[in-house]
């Protein structure tokens, strides 16, 4: 009889282990895209001396996810953005384009705190490809620009009403700490570098030689199932190598749609234990 009640007692434990691991937890999928357009201010000291200013726009990709291992308190954020700007010298004649692709994953600590906020810190990587091109400069027109980097990134999010509209207010930035940036030397040709001049093509990042701001304010306004995204991003690159210096200044105007939503599973979606951890709202 013991032995019996034992075995009722350890099974009864088993069976209540077993009902509460058996909440499902559902991490939505916030998606948005984003239009931005504004000013953008170039000075490049391998095409030309002075700075060049005109119109910058672009388009970005935002994902974010809980974390399966712990989505309470972690989240991940993937960005793709393509930027492109047009810009002219002071006295208007003369051009320079300016085209960029980035990508960048990090995962952020989420701290849930009262009133509707939520801070987040953390790190991540980015990788960074593009070019400037001039044709006043007629021996070498093109710099091209390339970049792989580890930093820190951080947030700070509120989520609440405006009258009676649902609002998230968000502010977000990420800054290169350490990695390798591309750089020719001073006046080398990118022809002596086709030829074989690979010396000294790579340097080693870190904010002394390679600096970049990127921030977003941004308000998402939830109309019903309509998240529309409104906002402001300023970037900031700066970077020396070899004597050659230089600076990227964009102001951005940002619109565009967000949406949550569930990947397809095989298991049932919604229960009466499920819970939902957004990333953001």
């Amino acid at each position: 009889m013991k032995r019996l009640i034992t075995s009722i007692l350890i099974l009864t434990a088993c069976i209540g282990a077993m009902a509460a691991d058996s909440t499902t937890v559902l991490r939505p999928v916030l998606s948005a895209w984003t239009l931005k357009a504004g000013s953008a201010h170039i000075a490049e000291t391998y095409l030309s001396p002075l700075r060049y200013s005109g119109q910058g726009f672009g388009v970005d990709y935002e994902r974010m996810q809980a974390m399966r291992f712990d989505p309470q308190r972690w989240v991940m954020d993937l960005r793709i953005g393509i930027d492109a700007a047009h810009t002219s010298n002071p006295v208007r004649n003369a051009s320079m384009w300016s085209v960029s692709l980035d990508a960048g994953w990090g995962m952020m600590r989420r701290f849930r705190l009262d009133g509707g906020w939520s801070l987040y810190a953390g790190g991540t990587t980015d990788i960074s490809l593009g070019a400037l091109y001039n044709a006043r400069n007629g021996n070498n027109p093109v710099a091209a620009k390339a970049s792989w980097t580890v930093g820190a990134m951080g947030a700070a999010a509120w989520n609440g009403r405006i009258g009676r509209l649902p609002v998230c207010l968000r502010y977000m930035v990420s800054m290169p700490l350490t990695g390798i940036f591309f750089s020719p030397q001073y006046g080398e040709l990118y022809y002596e570098i086709y030829l074989g001049n690979h010396s000294g093509l790579v340097r080693a990042a870190w904010p002394g030689n390679f600096f970049r701001l990127d921030n977003l304010l941004c308000a998402d306004l939830r109309f019903g199932a309509t998240i529309v995204r409104v906002g402001y991003g300023p970037d900031i690159i700066s970077s020396k190598a070899s004597d050659i210096v230089t600076r990227n200044i964009r102001h951005m105007a940002v619109v565009g749609f967000t949406s949550e939503w569930l990947s397809l599973s095989t298991k049932p979606l919604h229960t009466d234990e499920a819970e939902i951890i957004s990333a953001l709202y």
